[in-house]
């Protein structure tokens, strides 16, 4: 059973850092680095928007336009965890972050639509002016 777990949330003050860290149960070494591993985020009062994904095992990565620049997403296959690095945090950064596996879509823009086969709980980020 594929299980998510995200960590590394919190607090801080607008231009500090923040990295987050999915680890992902229930996949070999190489299931995990042929998924497609991605970041959305969801504010009070929003939808739910997709962040950084990444696929074929690091060779592919997408963001959005709102944080490129400043977010990175990566993968430590043999300890089957994706990182998303955030430098430069912004109040308007400020959401729950989930981590998503199985990311349909994950070589077009159409991964954003958040179709994907498993959710981690989330993790919150809020940055303060």
């Amino acid at each position: 059973q594929v299980r998510l777990e995200e960590s590394g949330g919190g607090s801080v003050q607008a231009g500090g850092s923040l990295r987050l860290a999915c680890a992902a149960f229930g996949y070999s070494e190489y299931d995990f680095s042929t998924k497609c591993m991605a970041w959305f985020r969801q504010a009070p009062g929003k939808e739910r928007e997709g962040v950084a994904a990444m696929s074929d095992g690091g060779g592919r990565v997408y963001y959005d336009d709102s944080v490129k620049g400043r977010f990175t997403i990566s993968l430590d296959i043999p300890k089957r965890t994706a990182y998303l690095q955030m430098n430069g945090l912004r109040p308007e950064d400020t959401a729950m972050y989930y981590c998503a596996a199985e990311v349909l879509n994950c070589r077009t823009a159409y991964w954003r639509n958040g179709a994907a086969g498993y959710w981690g709980q989330g993790t919150q980020v809020t940055v303060s002016s």
